[in-house]
């Protein structure tokens, strides 16, 4: 690999705000929120919408979405010919 290209790989906190977890991974993202980890060191932390943790298809929750009525609003709308 060519020296100097590369974007700094290090250490980094994901903390899913929906769900009281977080974990430490290694990742060229970077923040300027530091969170002291379970180790004593501090590291970057970047807060995410969902993971693995709160997310309905690994948490076996999944979600009901009322989608009576589309067809045939299609249907009405546009009609078979």
């Amino acid at each position: 690999m060519r020296k100097d290209i590369h974007p700094d790989y290090h250490p980094v906190v994901f903390r899913d705000r929906s769900g009281d977890f977080a974990f430490l991974t290694r990742s060229t993202a970077t923040s300027q929120n530091t969170i002291e980890w379970e180790d004593g060191n501090t590291y970057p932390l970047i807060d995410v919408e969902i993971s693995s943790a709160s997310h309905p298809f690994y948490t076996g929750r999944g979600r009901v979405i009322d989608t009576a009525g589309r067809v045939e609003r299609f249907q009405k709308r546009y009609g078979r010919s």
